[in-house]
């Protein structure tokens, strides 16, 4: 039984959401983050990253102290404002090439715990107390957690009616993708919804492990201090947005190696066809479209490398995940890497691209070696969740990517 529960959400007025919301700053270059300062004043960039004319170091409480004072000076110009009553919220996003619809809500750290909400990735405790530390400075979350559920005929019934409704939010940001929003706080359908849930036995996380671990510590420290906690309070739930799992949409993170860890291109070649059937396709852009099938691109030509199953065994969910198999086939054993994180022999990119960043990286002389990979299945997610199973780093690029600032999530009331 998931408990997704109604919140009141801080927005932006109508007439300024296309202004304040905005991307991941990250996903900005240096020219368009600048652009942005200094011509928006309405930007969320304005809140999360500060001084970026006069970039200098400054300790994690200076700078998360002013991502506060300034949050709260867009609340007292009023360009957030803060519902009064608790809702749902229905967001659609729209790119060319996909229709993303689902709802934000609160869900239970409870559920975390419990496993109703179940994780696929490991988590760097480091991590989890920077975030925490972030959300108990801010006192407030922009990025919810996308989760995924079994497609539900119940839930979406709902969410169709709704969208019958004018919605609250509706626009077309920069890059050309439409966002819609609709606020859900009838009655009625805050408990069809709640009860349509309670139904749904378990929910897994898409992306964002490290801000659900992070809620939990915030729990634990929020609750310790509190002489009147309830179980009740903001606290007691992090924001996220549920998905059914048909409308995810996942593609994979391609590897890139530095080196062949002292190979000779011949021995390299000669120790994969232990694992591997090998098949020179020369120029040939070639992109996987079956699990166990692997691109490489080394030394201006295409490969085609298929396992050899009767040589790997397939003993749980995790030894069938195709980055798994590279790791255990090739990283590992024949190019000496290790730890998927921290290496710097390795690089990622993601998938949503053809192969031809692959071959750029090879041809730059930045890279020897790519490979290229088919992406993992939601199928294959929930095996790993379900059997409490750990994907590699860099398994899955999953979308929807949501904006920051459309929906804010406070820790107190």
């Amino acid at each position: 039984m998931a408990i997704v529960k109604p919140f009141k959400a801080v927005r932006a007025t109508r007439d300024k959401v296309s202004l304040v919301s905005s991307r991941s700053y990250e996903d900005y270059t240096p020219a368009e983050l600048g652009a942005q300062l200094d011509f928006n004043p309405y930007s969320f960039l304005h809140i999360i990253n500060q001084g970026y004319k006069h970039q200098r170091e400054v300790s994690d409480t200076i700078r998360f102290g002013n991502v506060h004072k300034k949050y709260n000076e867009f609340k007292e110009q009023e360009i957030f404002i803060k519902d009064k009553n608790p809702a749902y919220y229905i967001y659609k996003k729209i790119t060319p090439q996909h229709t993303f619809c689902g709802i934000i809500a609160a869900t239970s750290i409870e559920d975390y715990l419990n496993n109703t909400i179940k994780k696929h990735e490991g988590t760097l405790h480091k991590r989890e107390e920077l975030f925490e530390n972030y959300l108990k400075a801010t006192g407030f979350n922009t990025e919810p957690v996308l989760l995924t559920y079994p497609d539900n005929d119940e839930i979406q019934n709902i969410i169709q009616n709704i969208q019958k409704e004018r919605a609250e939010y509706e626009f077309t940001s920069n890059d050309k993708k439409s966002h819609l929003l609709w606020v859900v706080n009838d009655p009625k359908d805050v408990e069809a919804l709640e009860n349509a849930f309670q139904k749904v036995e378990s929910i897994y996380i898409a992306d964002g492990h490290h801000r659900s671990a992070s809620s939990h510590l915030l729990l634990q420290d929020f609750s310790k201090d509190n002489e009147q906690h309830t179980g009740e309070e903001p606290y007691n739930y992090f924001m996220s947005y549920l998905i059914p799992e048909s409308n995810l949409k996942i593609s994979e993170f391609n590897r890139l190696i530095k080196d062949l860890n002292g190979l000779s291109t011949s021995d390299f070649i000669e120790k994969l066809s232990e694992w591997f059937f090998i098949e020179n396709l020369g120029q040939q852009l070639f992109k996987p479209d079956e699990m166990h099938t692997f691109s490489m691109y080394l030394e201006n030509d295409f490969y085609k490398l298929s396992l050899k199953k009767e040589h790997y065994k397939f003993t749980d969910p995790l030894s069938e995940l195709d980055p798994q198999i590279l790791f255990d086939t090739v990283l590992n054993p024949i190019l000496g890497i290790e730890d998927l994180r921290y290496d710097t022999r390795i690089s990622y990119f993601n998938g949503k691209n053809d192969g031809v960043h692959l071959k750029n990286g090879v041809d730059t002389g930045e890279y020897k070696v790519a490979f290229g990979l088919y992406p993992v299945s939601v199928q294959q997610l929930k095996q790993i969740a379900d059997a409490n199973l750990q994907m590699p780093p860099k398994s899955t690029y999953i979308e929807p990517k949501l904006r920051s600032g459309i929906t804010i999530y406070e820790f107190t009331e």
